[in-house]
């Protein structure tokens, strides 16, 4: 009888026990292959290996899962990141502009103006952002941490190709679309740009550079992190089953993650006459994340839209001066 050569010791290619050498004794039996736990997950052939730090495969918000938040216990936990850090970041913004304030001898009355006015210091900007990013980055980082791999840039899908250089095209083509959405309606609307006049605030020199520095660069950023890293990713994996192939149903809950991603992003902004052209931006945002399965053309298109915005204001202003 020919032997079997075992790739170990006492093994059989698999892993398999293999079968003792020379004649079979009597009452020996092959061992059966183990099967899965009742419920497992197969994993198909020539998936991605998401426990392999090196693999710079994109993967799908939905389409593989293995990727944060796996379950939609993790997923409910996620969505509760994203309203802890949303007050957390508004309630730090406040604690921050004070605190600027006192630094820069503004007394509570003098305060109480500055926090109200439609055209506030760049001081008060800046220090605003960064206590709302408190929030915003902490949430994502947290749910990482204790409910995802522990590989941040990687549950979150931060991830750069040179096909995303296309989101500077969307970000600018979102802007002429919000523009002409509003037409019919501009001569109802007064202070159309009070939003992005408030962001910039009179603000000049130096203190511009900043502004345009975190509108353009760091706001995009962070904001992709928090809504569409965090918030979008949990409300695929609620409304939308695990694996599974195309389906009415599948398809119906995804347009049901986006179209709420993108409502809840225009209502975090609480500028009530660019909701509707914010809510739609933020929805194509989610289904570009969910199309490409990173943040990367997110995040460029976003910093284009934004510094549309911004130009947009500062050629009215006579820019920086």
């Amino acid at each position: 009888m020919t032997d079997i050569s075992p790739d170990t010791p006492g093994r059989g290619r698999g892993g398999a026990p293999a079968q003792p050498p020379g004649p079979v004794p009597t009452g020996y039996v092959a061992a059966a292959p183990v099967a899965p736990p009742a419920g497992a997950t197969p994993i198909a052939v020539g998936a991605p290996v998401l426990d392999d730090p090196g693999n710079e495969t994109d993967l799908r918000f939905l389409d593989q899962p293995g990727a944060a938040p796996t379950t939609k216990a993790q997923a409910w936990r996620w969505f509760f990141y994203t309203l802890v850090g949303f007050v957390v970041g508004q309630l730090v913004a406040a604690v921050f502009g004070s605190a600027a304030g006192s630094l820069a001898g503004k007394t509570a009355a003098q305060m109480k103006v500055i926090t109200t006015a439609n055209v506030p210091p760049e001081w008060y900007t800046i220090a605003t952002l960064l206590g709302l990013w408190v929030g915003f980055v902490g949430a994502p980082w947290l749910a990482s941490r204790w409910h995802g791999t522990r590989r941040f840039l990687t549950d979150l899908g931060v991830r750069f190709r040179v096909i995303d250089l296309v989101g500077i095209a969307i970000g600018i083509g979102a802007q002429l679309v919000i523009v002409l959405l509003y037409a019919p309606f501009r001569h109802d609307i007064h202070n159309f740009n009070g939003p992005s006049q408030k962001l910039t605030g009179s603000s000049h020199g130096a203190g511009i550079v900043v502004i345009i520095l975190a509108t353009s660069v760091a706001v995009p950023v962070v904001e992709e992190l928090f809504f569409r890293g965090l918030l979008f990713k949990a409300l695929v994996r609620l409304c939308a089953p695990i694996g599974g192939g195309a389906t009415t149903a599948r398809g119906a809950a995804i347009v049901a993650a986006v179209v709420l991603d993108g409502l809840l992003f225009g209502l975090a902004h609480a500028e009530w006459v660019q909701l509707a052209g914010l809510a739609l931006f933020g929805m194509a945002l989610a289904a570009i994340a969910y199309r490409t399965g990173r943040l990367g053309m997110n995040m460029v298109a976003h910093a284009s839209f934004n510094t549309v915005a911004l130009v947009a204001v500062l050629s009215q202003r006579g820019g920086v001066h």
